[in-house]
């Protein structure tokens, strides 16, 4: 059975950082492209980064670009996101999934399996 699981989120004060983590059974995530999203209250899902197969390649949303970074850890068959320097607007459900195809800019709709989401709250 495929999971995705998301762990990681928190409440974070502006500035500070967070490690997502993006933890794959049933199948090897270095054969498939990796992608986070998130979704805020009132907002559209939005793509934030995603890795090719094999690491390849790596693209970010402008509002993250310089701040995340994405990586896999194929011993662990886990993808991170590590956030820095997060503010208020970076406040979100965030979710990982997978695809067979990788795209610029990212597209949520050739992702076809995801996992239930971490929520990261960045507030004083």
């Amino acid at each position: 059975q495929w999971q995705l699981v998301e762990s990681g989120g928190g409440l974070v004060q502006p500035g500070g950082s967070l490690r997502l983590s993006c933890a794959a059974s049933g199948f090897t995530v270095d054969y498939w492209t990796i992608g986070w999203f998130r979704q805020a209250p009132g907002k559209e899902r939005e793509g934030v980064s995603a890795i090719s197969s094999g690491s390849r390649r790596t693209n970010y949303a402008d509002s993250v670009k310089g701040r995340f970074t994405i990586s896999r850890d194929n011993a662990k068959n886990t993808v991170y996101l590590q956030m820095n320097s997060l503010n208020p607007e970076d406040t979100a459900l965030y979710y990982c999934a997978r695809s067979s195809v990788y795209s610029e800019p990212l597209s949520a709709g050739v992702f076809d399996y995801w996992g239930q989401g971490t929520q990261v709250t960045v507030s004083s």
